[in-house]
C-alpha cells in the first residue's frame, strides 16, 4: 500500500543525530521491507520550547500546508494510508487528523503519548491537539509501555493498540560481532592504548544540558567508586561538552573521548568493548541499548521510562534505579569483575534482539496491523453505503 508517512518532532532525514530520528528511519525501513510504498509527506518540525506565540504559528502553517496538499490532491486521496510517529504536547500534529479524514484513509500513529498536566500549561495547544489526533486515530502503535495508561483513554471504544517493541536492523551489528577481535584493536590503535586486557566501557549519548547531561553525570559519579580497572569510551558531542568533561575529571587517563560517531562506525564501536553503560535519564526506551545488545554486549541501564522493555534485567544486563549512582556503581563492578557473567548475558542480548527486537520481527507485525486497519475502515465503509 501507499503509505504518508510524517514526524512532527523530528524528520527522518534531520542531519541532527537522536534516538528519535533513527526510530523514524527503522519505522520506514520496517515498512519498505514489508512490501509498502513510504513517502515522508511533510518536514514540518512542529516542535516548540514553550512559546504560546510560537505554537500559533506553527498551528497556522501547519493549516495552510494541509490545505495545499489537499488542494494537489484533486479531492483524490495520493495515500491508503496515514502514519504520524511521535507526537505529544511539545510536537503536535497539525497534518494527519485534517489529512487522513480529507482523504478518507486510515490515521495511524506511533508512539504517542499524552500528559494531562500540560492541561492549561505554556503547552495547552499541543495538548489539546494531541488528544484530538488521538481520539481520531484507527490504529495506535505503541513502542514504550510507559505511554499506554495516559493514551488509552483517549482513543475511541474498539481503536486498536498494538504494542510494538523498539525494533533495529541488527545484522550490521551481528556481523560486527563476529570481527569483535579486530574491531577491538582498531579502537585501542585509535586511542593510542596497548591492550592489557582492561576491559573496555561505552557509553553514547549527545551531549545535551538536559536529562543527557544528568545521565553523565550519574555516570562519573558511579565510574568514581568503581576499584577494578576499566576505561571509559564516550561517543557523543554537543553543547554541554565541557560539563561533561568537567564530571569525568579534565585529565581523567580512564576516560576517552571519540566525538560524534557516524551511524555507520556503530556497530564497530559496539563491537570493539565489552560493556555497555547508561543511566538513561528520563529515557523513553533508548536506542543505543538495542545497538549495544545486537553486537553481543551485555548492558548497565538506568531503570526508567520504557528500558525495562529493550533490557531484560538479570539476564542481557543489569537495571538500576533511575538516579541512583551507588547501585549503578555496583553493578558495573559485577560486570567488570565476571567476565563470564559479561560473555553469557552478551549472548543472551543478540538473541533477545534477534528474536523480539529485530527488522524482520517488526515488518511482519506492522503489516499485519496496517492491513486489519485499511480492511476495517473498507469494511467500515461498506456497511455505511449499504
Amino acid at each position: 500500500m501507499r503509505i504518508a508517512f510524517y514526524a512532527p518532532m523530528k524528520a527522518p532525514d534531520d542531519p541532527r543525530p537522536s534516538g528519535d530520528r533513527t526510530v523514524a528511519r527503522g519505522l520506514i525501513a520496517a515498512l519498505r521491507l514489508a512490501g509498502h510504498e513510504v513517502a515522508v509527506v511533510s518536514r514540518l518540525r512542529s516542535w516548540d520550547a514553550g512559546d504560546p506565540e510560537r505554537q500559533a504559528r506553527l498551528r497556522r502553517l501547519g493549516e495552510r500546508l494541509a490545505d495545499r496538499m489537499e488542494r494537489r490532491s484533486g479531492g483524490r486521496p495520493p495515500y491508503d494510508l496515514w502514519l504520524t510517529y511521535h507526537f505529544y504536547h511539545k510536537a503536535p500534529d497539525w497534518l494527519g487528523p485534517r489529512l487522513s479524514e480529507a482523504w478518507g484513509i486510515p490515521y495511524v500513529v506511533a508512539e504517542a503519548s499524552l500528559a494531562g498536566k500540560q492541561r492549561g500549561g505554556p503547552w495547552d495547544r499541543g495538548y489539546h491537539a494531541s488528544l484530538d489526533a488521538l481520539s481520531r486515530a484507527d490504529l495506535v502503535l505503541g513502542l514504550n509501555p510507559a505511554d499506554r495508561p495516559c493514551v488509552l483513554p483517549a482513543l475511541r471504544p474498539g481503536t486498536p493498540y498494538l504494542d510494538l517493541p523498539p525494533f533495529l536492523d541488527a545484522r550490521p551489528f551481528v556481523a560486527a560481532a563476529g570481527e569483535r577481535e579486530n574491531a577491538r584493536a582498531r579502537l585501542l590503535s585509535r586511542l593510542g592504548i596497548a591492550d592489557d586486557g582492561t576491559p573496555l566501557l561505552l557509553a553514547v549519548g549527545m551531549m545535551r544540558a538536559d536529562q543527557k547531561l544528568k545521565s553523565y553525570r550519574i555516570l562519573a559519579a558511579a565510574l568514581k567508586r568503581v576499584e577494578s580497572p576499566f576505561r571509559l569510551v564516550v561517543a557523543g558531542a554537543g553543547p554541554a561538552e565541557a560539563e561533561v568533561r568537567a564530571a569525568f575529571g579534565q585529565e581523567n587517563p580512564h576516560v576517552h573521548y571519540l566525538g560524534a560517531v557516524p551511524e555507520t562506525d556503530l556497530p564497530e564501536l559496539c563491537a570493539a568493548v565489552d560493556l555497555y553503560v547508561w543511566p538513561a535519564v528520563k529515557e523513553a526506551f533508548g536506542m543505543a541499548f538495542l545497538e549495544a545488545q545486537a553486537a553481543g554486549l551485555p548492558v548497565v541501564a538506568g531503570l526508567s521510562g520504557g528500558v525495562a522493555n529493550v533490557v531484560s534485567g538479570g539476564v542481557t544486563g543489569l537495571l538500576a534505579p533511575e538516579g541512583d549512582a551507588v547501585a549503578f556503581a555496583e553493578m558495573i563492578s559485577r560486570l567488570i569483575d565476571d567476565a563470564p557473567l559479561r560473555w553469557t548475558m552478551g549472548a543472551a542480548a543478540q538473541l533477545h534482539v534477534r528474536e523480539r527486537h529485530d527488522l524482520p520481527v517488526a515488518a511482519a507485525a506492522l503489516d499485519r496491523a496496517l492491513t486489519a486497519a485499511v480492511e476495517g475502515q473498507r469494511e467500515a465503509k461498506f456497511r455505511k453505503a449499504v
